[in-house]
C-alpha cells in the first residue's frame, strides 16, 4: 500500500498551492446589503500543462511576438504605401523616402508619430500607413501560414543541427 501512495505522489507532484475556489451560500443580510457566505473547495491537482518561459518579466513570449509583429505590419504597410505612391505620386514617394532616410522604423508607432507631425502632407500618408497597416493584419496577413511555417522551420533547424551534431562526433577515421 505503501509503494502505491509514493507512486501516486510522485505522478501528481504539486509545488504549488492551489487556490480555493469559492462557492457561494446563502446570502445573510447586513447593514451594507446582501452578504454572500463564502465556503471553500481545495482542488488538489495542478491544472497547468504549459511550459513557464522565465526572463519576460510581465510580458509573455506570445505578447513578445506580438508587438515585433506590430512592428512588422507598419514595414509591410511602409512597403505597399511607397510601392503605391511609386506608380501614381512620385512627389510624395520622395517624402516618404526621405523621411525614411531620416527616422528610423524599428519602432512603427514612434515612426508613425513622427511622421503625421512632420506636416500636412506626411500626414496624410502616416494616415494612410496606418490604414494599410490594419487591413493587412485584419485580413491579408495568413496567421495559419505562420503557424505552419514557424513549426516546420523548428522542426527542419533541429533535425538539421542534430544531424550535423552526430556527424561532427560519430566520423569514424579511414
Amino acid at each position: 500500500m505503501e509503494a502505491s501512495t509514493a507512486i501516486f505522489a510522485l505522478t501528481n507532484p504539486s509545488f504549488f498551492l492551489p487556490k480555493p475556489s469559492m462557492i457561494t451560500g446563502s446570502s445573510s443580510p447586513s447593514l451594507f446589503g446582501p452578504c454572500k457566505q463564502r465556503v471553500y473547495a481545495r482542488s488538489t491537482r495542478l491544472h497547468c500543462n504549459k511550459m513557464f518561459v522565465p526572463g519576460f518579466g510581465e510580458a509573455s513570449p506570445e505578447s513578445k511576438a506580438a508587438s515585433n509583429m506590430h512592428h512588422f505590419f507598419t514595414y509591410v504597410a511602409v512597403k505597399i504605401v511607397s510601392a503605391q505612391l511609386e506608380s501614381y505620386n512620385p512627389e510624395a514617394y520622395k517624402d516618404l523616402m526621405d523621411f525614411l532616410d531620416k527616422h528610423s522604423l524599428n519602432d512603427g508607432d514612434k515612426f508613425c508619430a513622427s511622421l503625421m507631425r512632420e506636416s500636412p502632407q506626411h500626414k496624410a500618408l502616416a494616415l494612410r500607413i496606418l490604414e494599410v497597416r490594419s487591413e493587412y493584419c485584419q485580413k491579408d496577413f495568413e496567421w495559419d501560414n505562420l503557424q505552419r511555417l514557424a513549426i516546420k522551420m523548428v522542426k527542419e533547424s533541429n533535425t538539421r543541427l542534430m544531424r550535423d551534431y552526430v556527424q561532427e562526433t560519430t566520423q569514424v577515421d579511414s
